[in-house]
């Protein structure tokens, strides 16, 4: 936690990926269990594809939305280069929580630039020390589908007990938001990571 029982969490990924939702999931569980919330969006210039990222202040210590440089207790990331660029928000002991599957810029899908995975995963495992990579290509596998992976890693969140929530309160939050069609596939994705 950070001061005056503010935690701040910072989500990224790019578009498509459920940032926003995974974003708004956290904030309705937060008021449910009687917190605080201040919350700010940034979605990319593209649709799909674009530089996504939400930035959550949960508690009573929140005087502003934004969460400044070093002050991020939990980073949440669904695309381990957007992880990287957001790693300078996270605190000394913060954690994070990141996908380890790429989603590919286009540019590097045509060939004009490279997407060093291997050196991306490195450099998270390098300087986190308080660090959750998920298997998201075994976890759409598992569950077979790509489409809940924003609830894996909230739920994996949830795991590190770093978020401050009731567990409880993520899934009623989950249940709200979603079409009952979709409930059995992320309940079993908010439970996956165990």
């Amino acid at each position: 936690m950070s001061t005056k029982n503010t935690t701040n969490i910072v989500l990224c990924g790019v578009g498509g990926q459920g940032t926003i939702l995974a974003s708004r999931l956290i904030a309705s569980a937060a008021m449910k269990d009687g917190l605080p919330v201040k919350s700010a969006e940034t979605i990319g210039m593209a649709q799909r594809g674009g530089s996504v990222f939400s930035h959550l202040r949960l508690g009573e210590g929140a005087g502003s939305p934004r969460i400044g440089l070093g002050q991020a207790d939990v980073i949440i990331g669904f695309e381990p280069a957007e992880t990287v660029r957001m790693l300078p928000y996270l605190k000394a002991g913060g954690t994070v929580v990141a996908s380890s599957a790429p989603v590919m810029p286009v540019s590097a899908m045509i060939g004009v630039s490279a997407y060093p995975e291997e050196e991306i995963l490195a450099y998270l495992r390098a300087n986190v020390s308080d660090l959750t990579l998920v298997d998201s290509r075994k976890a759409s596998e598992d569950l077979g589908s790509s489409k809940c992976l924003n609830v894996v890693l909230l739920g994996a969140a949830l795991q590190t007990g770093r978020l401050g929530l009731q567990k409880e309160d993520v899934l009623a939050a989950l249940m709200e938001a979603l079409p009952e069609k979709l409930h059995a596939l992320n309940i079993k994705a908010l439970n996956y990571i165990n």
